[in-house]
C-alpha cells in the first residue's frame, strides 16, 4: 500500500533537512527495509533509470564524496531526461508512420469525383 500524501510530505521535509551524506544513510535504511517487508516489488523503472542508480551504487561503494556524487546525479538525471524526451519523440514518429500506414484509403462520398492520382495531361496548343 502506498504512503499516504500527508506521510509522504513529511518525510520529505524531514529529509530536505539533511544532507546528503546523511539522505544517503536514510536510502539504504529504506532500501533494507523495503527487501525485508515490502509486498511486492516497487513499480517497474526505465532502463534510464536503473543505468543512473546503478552510476550511484557503483560510486557509493566505491567510497566517492557525497558532494561529488549528487553532482554526477545531477548530470546524469538531466541526460536521462533529454534521452527520454527522445524516446518519446521517436514513439510518436512511429505511432504516426504506423497509424498512416494502416489506415484505409478515404472512398469519395456520394456524388464526389473520385480523386486524381496522376496530374491530368496537357494537351498541346493547337495551331
Amino acid at each position: 500500500m502506498p504512503l499516504s500524501p500527508h506521510l509522504r510530505d513529511r518525510i520529505l521535509r524531514q529529509l530536505d533537512s539533511l544532507g546528503d551524506e546523511k539522505g544517503y544513510q536514510v536510502l539504504d535504511y529504506i532500501e533494507f527495509i523495503s527487501s525485508k517487508y515490502a509486498p511486492a516489488p516497487s513499480a517497474e523503472t526505465s532502463i534510464f533509470t536503473r543505468f543512473t542508480e546503478g552510476v550511484e551504487d557503483t560510486l557509493r561503494a566505491g567510497k566517492v564524496s557525497a558532494t561529488a556524487i549528487s553532482e554526477t546525479m545531477g548530470l546524469l538525471n538531466r541526460a536521462v531526461g533529454v534521452l527520454n524526451g527522445v524516446a518519446a519523440a521517436g514513439k510518436s514518429v512511429a505511432s504516426d508512420i504506423v497509424s498512416v500506414a494502416t489506415s484505409p484509403a478515404k472512398a469519395p462520398a456520394e456524388g464526389e469525383a473520385p480523386a486524381a492520382t496522376n496530374p491530368p495531361s496537357q494537351n498541346p496548343p493547337s495551331a
